[in-house]
């Protein structure tokens, strides 16, 4: 059966330079994407070390000058300690207190801490000194004892007075921070030092002596600060911070004991440490806090990143300049293979299109040659086998015009709703016209309606080639079953046939062009069904595979789509 084509005009669109350009610019995105993303992975890579060596020095310096005020704290409360100790174990104190004169308590320790108590001016209390603010007793019960006449003792509000209670008294020192209005800081460090009696050995009083906290201006980007009585008492620099620090370093404490967090001061940001100053302490929790500006190191960072940043796109861009030279060099062996390809597909289209004229005009003359009526009967049987060979000579040529359009890719089906079932019995009413010397039994187990997603005229193609194929080798008296099925988003169609098997060494090749075994050296045909039938399928979205062959059977199956309501 000769099947219609086109022409070569309409069969060969000038797309080559199109497709060409197309696959130059595939490579040349494919190199520029290798190279971003090289490029965005180097400059990630450079940023997080960056990030992490100078973390590393941030907290380097940070914990440099953390160590030296927290040094400087420490040596200055150890004097603190051991000189209340040493006050604690006067005699004349002792002695008030165990013979229970306590009206002559303060009197007996004028003298004794009069070198502790200079005077009420601030400046006498500067920050260094071991010099108090004031003192006080506590009685057995960790109640103050307040002074009377006695103004070496330092002046104190009532309210100030009760801050330096304790529930209770222990053998231990308690620490503590009381916030002082009076004075410039603001806040005072008092350390109650227990008073052993020599006879029983239990705490009889208590020696609170206030002190004024230890401000150490660092020479870096540090600040410091006390947390006392839920507020934040700047002590170096003393400029009082936002409300919004203030507010989330509230939520932190009484959490931990100890912490930081990054906050922004003033728009610049800091990193907050903070750490408890009197842990065990009967007095009420005190922090201190130090904050450190991470301003320089953000603006090297910065810096530094747009240096980075900077590197990398001049290196995009020098990539990209180089990935054009690479990528029009990559792609001219294709340039040249793609002209090639064009040229041959022209080539095959022409040459199919100028032999079918001639090949036509010789049907034309035979067919009147036959029916001249002084022929003999063996001239007319040759004259009809010519006539037969030029139409397999049309066939081939269709076939070849066929798969020159797939091999250029400019074969396009428009794939909707097919019946199957129709098309399958349309094949087998032509193949049941073929007049055979011997008779093919053909079976079906088709469903009455089976809609694949296809194109009719291509699909009946890869049935009659299958059908063909399945004829010419059957045994004599043989048969062809032929069966449809669904599956999921697929249906299945198997085509079989009885006769001889394939040769297992030659099944891998059967669907290679012009490729026939051994079995079909007497059987009319070119090699070219199979490949234009699996061809076909694969255009289809699906497939075309040999299942079997062996012993008097062979069969193949054609996968295609299910067809959907949306192709109807």
């Amino acid at each position: 059966m000769t099947r219609p084509i086109a022409s070569p005009a309409t069969l060969i669109p000038n797309v080559p330079g199109q497709r060409v350009r197309g696959f130059r610019t595939r490579i040349l995105v494919a190199m520029m994407l290798l190279v971003f993303g090289v490029t965005v992975f180097a400059v990630v890579t450079a940023d997080r070390k960056l990030v992490a060596t100078m973390q590393r020095d941030l907290e380097r310096t940070f914990a440099t000058e953390l160590a030296a005020v927290q040094n400087a704290e420490a040596i200055r409360h150890a004097a603190l300690v051991e000189r209340c100790r040493a006050l604690v174990r006067r005699p004349r104190i002792h002695a008030a207190l165990e013979d229970n004169a306590i009206d002559l308590l303060y009197l007996s320790a004028e003298d004794e801490l009069r070198d502790l108590r200079a005077s009420d001016d601030e400046s006498a209390a500067a920050p260094g000194t071991l010099r108090a603010r004031f003192y006080r007793f506590l009685d057995r019960t960790g109640q103050v004892i307040r002074p009377v006449g006695n103004e070496t003792a330092g002046t104190l509000s009532r309210k100030l007075e009760a801050e330096l209670a304790l529930p209770g008294l222990s053998e231990a020192q308690q620490v503590g921070l009381v916030p002082t209005p009076d004075f410039a800081s603001g806040v005072t460090e008092i350390i109650s030092t227990p008073i052993i009696s020599t006879e029983t050995g239990e705490p009889i009083a208590a020696l609170v002596l206030g002190f004024r906290p230890l401000a150490i201006v660092p020479e870096g980007q540090m600040r410091t600060g006390l947390w006392v009585d839920g507020r934040l008492h700047m002590l170096a620099p003393a400029e009082p911070l936002d409300a919004a620090v203030t507010a989330e370093l509230r939520d932190h404490l009484g959490k931990v004991d100890n912490g930081s967090f990054e906050v922004p001061v003033h728009g610049i940001p800091h990193l907050l440490f903070f750490h408890r100053s009197n842990p065990h302490s009967a007095y009420a929790p005190a922090y201190e806090v130090s904050l450190f500006s991470v301003a320089p190191f953000a603006a090297r960072r910065s810096q530094l990143r747009f240096q980075i940043v900077s590197v990398g796109s001049l290196l995009l861009i020098g990539a990209f300049l180089v990935s054009r030279v690479v990528s029009a060099r990559l792609s001219a062996p294709v340039e040249q293979l793609a002209a090639e390809s064009e040229r041959s597909a022209r080539f095959s289209a022409d040459a199919s299109h100028q032999l079918k004229t001639p090949v036509t005009v010789l049907r034309a003359g035979l067919e009147e040659l036959l029916a001249r009526e002084n022929l003999t009967t063996d001239e007319c049987d040759a004259i009809a086998a010519l006539i037969h060979q030029t139409f397999r000579l049309s066939s081939l040529i269709d076939d070849l015009l066929l798969l020159s359009r797939m091999d250029s890719g400019r074969l396009q089906l428009k794939l909707a709703s097919v019946d199957l079932a129709h098309l399958i019995a349309g094949a087998l009413d032509d193949l049941s016209a073929i007049p055979e010397e011997t008779t093919l039994e053909i079976l079906t187990d088709v469903p009455p309606t089976l809609a694949i997603r296809g194109e009719p005229r291509y699909t009946a193609i890869i049935l009659q080639n299958l059908l063909e194929n399945a004829r010419k080798y059957n045994r004599p008296n043989g048969r062809i079953r032929v069966a449809a099925r669904r599956s999921g988003e697929l249906v299945l169609l198997t085509i079989g046939n009885t006769g001889a098997p394939i040769a297992p060494q030659a099944q891998p090749r059967i669907f290679e062009r012009f490729h026939r075994g051994a079995m079909g050296e007497n059987i009319p045909g070119y090699g070219l069904g199979l490949n234009l039938a699996r061809e076909l399928a694969r255009l289809h979205e699906g497939d075309l595979r040999l299942v079997t062959s062996a012993g008097d059977w062979t069969e193949f199956e054609v996968r295609l789509r299910a067809a959907k309501p949306a192709d109807s």
